[in-house]
């Protein structure tokens, strides 16, 4: 079992795009959502796919199981989904010894910029890149899960530029 352990930030400006090392745009959706589980499908670059099982509820840590599944799978399994298909492009940055992703999102979110660090451990303390903005692990507005079962767009999207 894995243990997906992340902080999670609204991002202030573009800065970080100079230090990018990749890039992949995703498409995800939610087949299942339960106050503590979900089971998300993702396509991503329309050339890969996966399945992934999401267990817990702290904002902090959750168990996560993944599974590659054909594309052609996921798209059929999109067709069933619960609320809004999630459209977005996922940029790393390497920032001090952890790897940052930086969700551009598209679609209704078009604006949201966040970033996440994933950790090895709860007590790891990742120095904090200038263009991040305020944190928002644990505010489940900023969950994609909850980003697709309610539409928050007019919310979330303009949250810095006010």
């Amino acid at each position: 079992m894995a243990k997906e352990i992340e902080r999670k930030f609204l991002v202030r400006s573009d800065e970080w795009q100079r230090e990018t090392t990749s890039r992949k745009s995703f498409q995800q959706a939610y087949v299942a959502s339960m106050e503590d589980r979900s089971v998300r499908v993702r396509i991503m670059d329309d050339a890969d796919a996966r399945l992934t099982i999401k267990i817990g509820t702290s904002a902090l840590v959750r168990d996560e199981y993944e599974y590659p599944i054909t594309v052609e799978d996921a798209r059929e399994l999109m067709t069933t989904a619960l609320g809004i298909v999630i459209e977005k492009t996922r940029y790393t940055v390497d920032h001090e010894g952890f790897v940052w992703e930086v969700d551009v999102f598209d679609g209704i979110y078009r604006g949201l910029v966040v970033a996440e660090v994933e950790m090895k451990q709860e007590t790891d303390r990742p120095a904090l890149p200038a263009w991040l903005g305020p944190e928002v692990t644990g505010d489940r507005r900023y969950s994609n899960q909850h980003m697709a079962l309610e539409d928050l767009s007019g919310e979330l999207c303009h949250v810095l530029q006010d």
